[in-house]
């Protein structure tokens, strides 16, 4: 089993604090510790959590007051790494990660055969995790026009952002289908619950701007562990 690519760090850090606003675990208008004192308790430089809270400060849902302090300004939805990735942790927020488990070039799949402009796709399958939580296994599948080869070490643990930054492919919109689904056959040992168990399941596709099918997608969710929310309406 190989691991994806890390994104950078304060991309995590920024992510994080997204998504934790988001769910509601850091209220509005609450003030952040002092930034020396973050960045120990998070491991990291504080230059690099200066540059994360920027990133938070100029997507609206951070505001920085010279001599004050970081204050937390609630947004539901903002433009993010990891906008459309609807599943928290039953607390709710968690960072995600991935390991992948294999990429294979292969004739799509009937569910995702009459999308996109070729004949074959590049199937990824991963587990993904929230902070240290295993949490869900995926089955990616990505039209093979956007690329000829995909290979592990290509990939980060945010499909999109390699999609954006490395295919030149935005993922617009997408439409998912909750439910109920049994684990695949494939599911590894990894996986805490055996293939054939009932859970959450979620099936997806990816869109362009220009409406175009690029990715279909297929995510089975512990329940136990995880939530899948979807937070809409203006900020």
């Amino acid at each position: 089993m190989a691991q994806t690519s890390e994104l950078p760090k304060f991309i995590q850090l920024s992510e994080m604090l997204i998504r934790e606003i988001a769910a509601g675990r850091l209220a509005d208008g609450v003030r952040l510790p002092p930034e020396r004192d973050m960045a120990d308790d998070l491991g990291v430089a504080v230059g690099t959590l200066r540059k994360a809270l920027a990133d938070v400060a100029a997507k609206g849902m951070l505001e920085r007051i010279q001599g004050s302090g970081n204050y937390v300004r609630h947004r539901p939805a903002v433009e993010s790494v990891y906008a459309f990735f609807r599943l928290e942790l039953l607390q709710g927020g968690g960072l995600p990660r991935a390991k992948v488990l294999a990429v294979d070039r292969l004739p799509k799949p009937r569910a995702f055969a009459a999308l996109g402009g070729h004949a074959e796709a590049h199937r990824i399958r991963r587990l993904r995790y929230l902070g240290a939580e295993l949490v869900a296994l995926e089955e990616i599948w990505l039209d093979a026009s956007w690329r000829e080869g995909v290979a592990v070490g290509d990939l980060t643990d945010s499909l999109y952002h390699f999609y954006r930054h490395e295919l030149g492919l935005v993922i617009a919109a997408v439409e998912d289908r909750i439910g109920i689904d049994v684990l695949p056959g494939w599911t590894p040992p990894a996986f805490h619950l055996p293939a054939g168990t009932t859970t959450g399941h979620i099936a997806r596709i990816s869109r362009t701007a220009s409406k175009e099918a690029a990715e279909f997608s297929r995510t089975w969710f512990d329940t136990g562990r995880a939530s899948y929310i979807s937070r809409m309406g203006k900020g």
